[in-house]
């Protein structure tokens, strides 16, 4: 998927020359966290959200630091933050290096900016100007529409099995040499060795994923490498049919 298949269009934005109050009402309004900054044409020159208003004088907010602290600092530092907490014009408290992305920029790649640049939101662009925005809850959206696919019966416990291997045949975590999968009626019985707890849940969690599977049994037996520490299955696998 693509930003421009889960992006929302209707996109609130403010200019740059417009006062605080006006960003600030329109994010108390409709009950956004951020918004995008515009110049006279439309192009993105920022954002403006809840965070650059945490640090404000007129709620008694503004950093104090000690005296023998602000010697240590330069008098452009101290500038920048009196600025940040008494400016009233969005062009002086915005930021200003903007992370946006193009509407053809695959999702992963979306994901992969928000958490690097620890961000709930991103622009998106189309010929530098602004046509959306993706957020977490777009993000969410997109992945809620897909758990409301139908997935499609197995037509058999032969075929669940197939596909539960297939998926599990290329993952470098899979210890697919030491674990069997049976499955009746549906069921997908889960036996062998493991070396990891962690393996016990992925495990688990690929074979709800298969098409069909109506429930998951865990019989593996958990041993830890280091000690020979190990909790056994307490009961014979079934029979495949």
């Amino acid at each position: 998927m693509k930003a421009a298949d889960i992006m929302t269009t209707h996109v609130e934005v403010i200019r740059a020359d417009a006062p605080v109050a006006q960003a600030i009402r329109i994010m108390l309004q409709k009950r956004i966290s951020g918004l995008p900054v515009v110049d006279a044409d439309g192009n993105l020159v920022g954002v403006v959200t809840e965070g650059d208003f945490l640090r404000r004088h007129e709620i008694g907010t503004a950093r104090h630091r000690p005296r023998w602290f602000e010697v240590l600092l330069s008098p452009g530092h101290l500038a920048q933050d009196y600025v940040q907490t008494h400016a009233r014009m969005v062009s002086d408290v915005m930021t200003r290096n903007v992370v946006s992305v193009d509407a053809d920029t695959d999702l992963d790649d979306i994901v992969r900016l928000m958490e690097k640049h620890e961000i709930k939101r991103v622009p998106v662009l189309r010929d530098g100007k602004l046509v959306g925005i993706v957020s977490r809850a777009n993000l969410l959206h997109a992945f809620a529409s897909t758990l409301a696919e139908a997935k499609p019966a197995a037509a058999s416990d032969k075929e669940i099995r197939e596909k539960l291997l297939a998926e599990l045949k290329d993952k470098a975590w899979a210890p697919t040499g030491t674990i069997n999968i049976v499955v009746r009626d549906g069921v997908v019985h889960l036996w062998g060795t493991i070396f990891d707890e962690r393996e016990r849940q992925a495990l688990r969690v690929a074979a709800e994923n298969a098409p069909g599977v109506k429930a998951v049994e865990d019989h593996l037996i958990w041993i830890e490498p280091m000690s020979g520490l190990h909790l056994a299955a307490d009961k014979e696998p079934p029979k495949a049919p």
